[in-house]
């Protein structure tokens, strides 16, 4: 049973990545992942059924409120991905590397929102980037920082430019502007 789930689950995070909804009345494989993946983290209580009603949708929606997210009841890309975030290898071996200039913001950064672009919590493992030299939800290792992914854009970041995000401040400050290899790793 357990592999049947991951094999579903590997099959339909395809098919929901590429940007299918899971929402009210819909049917199939997909639902069915959504429904595990939420009873896996103690959301949705009831049966596996493959149908999206009432107490899928609320379990969506609960899922939401506690992740931060826009509570609408649809399992959509930024649902998804906080549901059943890529797993990272650690195995930098494919890794390109990549220098960019990384300037640090945060959410206490005098006007700033709290979300980023894409409608994510601003947080730590959060980059802003040029979506055309790094493409929206791309995975990087930064020395010194960790991994983050690519959720936000912003005005100022072209070409190899990067914005960091720290919880604080006071951590944006500390880090400052540095020019810097990263490394690309999805």
């Amino acid at each position: 049973m357990a592999l049947v789930t991951a094999l579903l689950l590997t099959i339909s995070s395809v098919t929901l990545a590429a940007g299918f909804l899971v929402k009210e009345g819909s049917r199939g494989e997909d639902v069915r992942t959504v429904q595990t993946l939420l009873q896996e983290r103690g959301y949705y209580q009831g049966e596996i059924t493959g149908i999206c009603e009432q107490d899928t949708v609320e379990a969506i929606k609960d899922f939401q409120r506690a992740n931060n997210l826009e509570v609408d009841g649809i399992c959509g890309y930024q649902t998804y991905n906080r549901l059943n975030p890529p797993k990272v290898t650690h195995d930098y071996a494919q890794a390109v590397p990549m220098t960019v200039t990384a300037y640090a913001y945060s959410p206490q950064d005098p006007g700033l929102s709290s979300h980023t672009s894409s409608g994510t919590p601003l947080r730590r493992g959060v980059i802003a980037v040029d979506p055309s030299v790094i493409p929206m939800g791309t995975w990087v290792y930064i020395p010194g920082y960790g991994e983050a992914v690519a959720e936000d854009i912003g005005w100022s970041i072209q070409g190899h430019t990067i914005d960091i995000a720290f919880d604080t401040h006071d951590e944006a400050l500390s880090w400052g502007r540095q020019t810097i290899e990263i490394f690309v790793l999805y």
